[in-house]
């Protein structure tokens, strides 16, 4: 019987694709099958104490950004600043102005220069001078000794009008994406986001990503909001992208409805979940049944003594919580669910194969008898 069963599935499968695809997304395993078909995920049994653990190794996610963290100057001058260098020269010899009286009184002149390629600015009588690299003071004694010997006791200032040397870029999600200045005490991640206006999505769905020297950093944006060493200082050209990372979560099943949903800010249990799929479908959900599926941390999966291998995206787990148990609905209340699960709950007794045979009927309008499904039935 389980052999011609077996070849009618395969028969069906190849000849009624098409018109099954309205109703498969809400199929999945039997608990059976995923006892026996699933050996390298880890089934754990989801219960009060497996939920604190969960809680307890869900410290928050090392900041991925404290190793970016810019320890050097932010007050140099650099290629396409803009400049301001006055100079007064006390003889007058070449900026004074003569008087009423004949006399030669000390002159001042003031320039706009900005600093080429090379690092110079181009002054009166002291040619090409090289300023970057240096702060304001230093690029003044630069200019003055560039002008001695030409100039009587020169007296130098340079201050910095325009600095996009000391700009970031910001990208993605934020109100107001450009470039931003770096200045000392507003140099740090934050900063330049508020600069920005701030991002334009939650906070709990955007990844802070930094590149810098062909180097890249991340972090969640919450974790830059709520751990010190993440809101690291800027250095000068620094690419900043706020990219928008969806939490959602996916339910299907004996449920009220197949759905993927956005998690929301804040926390949602694993009972909040299923209340917003319309809950366990009275007739047909295995109670005992409501599976998890998610990628752990490695680190959760040793707290939770399992062996399982490490994928690329972490140890694959199943958890399964009985709510049938008296305590099944607490234990609900506590589990936490995170971004990509995949919560499933399987139908109950032979209700699971009666689907299969709907989708036979409903493919070859073979009618099935009640009696077969429920000789077959392996759970």
């Amino acid at each position: 019987m389980k052999r011609r069963l077996l070849a009618l599935c395969a028969a069906l499968c190849t000849s009624g694709a098409l018109s099954a695809c309205a109703v498969l997304p809400a199929d999945g395993p039997s608990s059976r099958a995923l006892d026996t078909a699933a050996p390298t995920y880890a089934i754990v049994e989801l219960d009060y104490a497996v939920s604190q653990a969960l809680r307890l190794s869900e410290a928050p996610a090392e900041a991925g950004l404290a190793g970016a963290d810019f320890a050097g100057p932010l007050d140099l001058i650099g290629v396409d600043d803009v400049l301001s260098v006055s100079i007064y020269e006390p003889s007058g010899a070449l900026f004074g102005a003569r008087g009423a009286d004949g006399r030669v009184s000390g002159g001042a002149e003031t320039l706009s220069a900005v600093v080429d390629r090379e690092g110079r600015i181009g002054v009166p009588f002291g040619g090409r001078v090289a300023v970057a690299g240096l702060t304001s003071s230093q690029a003044a004694e630069a200019v003055r000794r560039a002008l001695q010997g030409r100039v009587g006791s020169p007296q130098v200032t340079v201050s910095v009008a325009e600095r996009p040397s000391n700009g970031v870029t910001v990208l993605g999600e934020v109100r107001t994406p450009g470039r931003a200045v770096l200045r000392t005490g507003a140099s740090r991640v934050l900063d330049v986001v508020a600069a920005a206006g701030g991002a334009s999505r939650p906070i709990e769905e955007v990844e802070v990503r930094l590149r810098r020297d062909g180097r890249e950093w991340s972090a969640p944006l919450t974790a830059v909001m709520s751990q010190f060493d993440a809101n690291v200082r800027l250095a000068p050209g620094d690419q900043l992208a706020l990219i928008h990372r969806p939490r959602r979560f996916s339910a299907f099943g004996a449920l009220g409805q197949v759905t993927q949903q956005d998690l929301g800010p804040g926390e949602l249990t694993l009972a909040a979940a299923l209340a917003r799929t319309g809950g366990l479908a009275p007739d047909r959900a295995d109670a005992r049944q409501v599976l998890v599926f998610r990628f752990e941390r490695p680190e959760i999966a040793r707290a939770l003594n399992l062996s399982q291998p490490v994928s690329p995206r972490g140890v694959p787990v199943i958890y399964r919580l009985d709510l049938s148990r008296p305590d099944g609905l607490f234990v609900a209340q506590d589990f936490v669910v995170r971004p990509d699960d995949l919560i499933y709950v399987p139908r109950s007794g032979s209700s699971e194969l009666r689907g299969f045979f709907e989708l036979v009927q409903s493919v070859t309008r073979v009618v099935y008898d009640v009696s077969v499904t429920s000789a077959l039935n392996l759970d």
